[in-house]
């Protein structure tokens, strides 16, 4: 071991601190030198890099494409194979229908009993969701010299939409039946049960004063009665629902996205004679 003499330890100790301030100014210049090669260098190989990503990108994008192709073509054919046994259910179902009509015809034959009438309807036009007195409404839009009468029954394609309120010239107000101040007969498809559907501003209407022991249950299928010759009975409305204040029916119609709907006059004077009456096209066989 090398021992130095006091005099040169004291002039290394005095040495020592003016050498690492220089070293340190000089380690800061390195650094800064450093990081600007290392950004330089950093730019210059994504440079490079960027066109390799982009040609990687497009079989990379062309196979994730390929998947989702693959993927709908999956779901389509699943999507197929189920509307195929929904069509042979429904042409089952039609069959079903035209033999009981058949059935029934002969039996009112039979009995001499009239056949029930068959009503005519306007179709008009949604223009606008409307408030005013009412909360839940729609403005429809109808030609001059129109038909449309107040208290006509709206329709759409799945069920039951809500009644006519005010008739002007060209237009006319269409009380939806989940308006607070709409209240309609109905009964339960089930059980016969009757009770009024009173709309609450919300999405579904609360099913209120039901006649009868059994009370509805949750699926059961509401259609409209004709209590009081409010309007004709059968006409489907909804399924009930469980809610947070009581029991409610989720609507067949779609009330918040309507653009036509149909306007039945169940009224004396709106009635087709039976032989006018059009009807459905047939379902088609399967694999139509």
């Amino acid at each position: 071991m090398i021992r130095l003499s006091v005099p040169l330890r004291q002039a290394l100790a005095r040495l020592m601190l003016p050498v690492l301030i220089a070293a340190s100014f000089g380690l800061m210049l390195i650094g800064k030198a450093d990081t600007v090669l290392i950004e330089r260098a950093r730019t210059q190989l994504a440079d490079l890099v960027v066109p390799l990503y982009a040609a990687l990108a497009r079989p990379i994008g062309t196979l994730r494409e390929a998947i989702a192709e693959v993927r709908g073509l999956i779901l389509l054919r699943s999507e197929n194979a189920r509307l195929r046994e929904e069509n042979e259910r429904l042409r089952r179902w039609y069959d079903r229908a035209l033999a009981l009509e058949a059935e029934n015809l002969a039996l009112r034959r039979v009995l001499n009993a009239p056949a029930d009438p068959t009503p005519i309807f306007t179709t008009a036009r949604v223009v606008a969701d409307v408030g005013g007195a009412y909360a839940r409404s729609a403005l429809l839009a109808l030609e001059p010299n129109h038909s449309v009468r107040k208290g006509q029954v709206a329709v759409d394609a799945a069920g039951l939409v809500g009644r006519i309120s005010e008739v002007g010239d060209r237009s006319a107000r269409l009380l939806l039946m989940t308006d607070i101040n709409s209240r309609i007969p109905v009964q339960v498809e089930r059980t016969g049960t009757r009770a009024i559907l009173a709309g609450t501003n919300g999405p579904r209407p609360r099913i209120q004063h039901w006649t009868g022991p059994e009370q509805p249950q949750p699926g059961d299928r509401i259609v409209t009665s004709s209590e009081a010759g409010a309007m004709p009975a059968g006409l489907p409305v909804g399924i009930v629902r469980e809610g947070r204040t009581g029991l409610e029916v989720e609507p067949f119609a779609d009330l918040d996205r309507l653009a036509f709907v149909r306007l039945h006059d169940f009224g004396l004077g709106g009635i087709l004679p039976p032989d006018q009456v059009v009807r459905p096209p047939r379902p088609r066989g399967r694999g139509g």
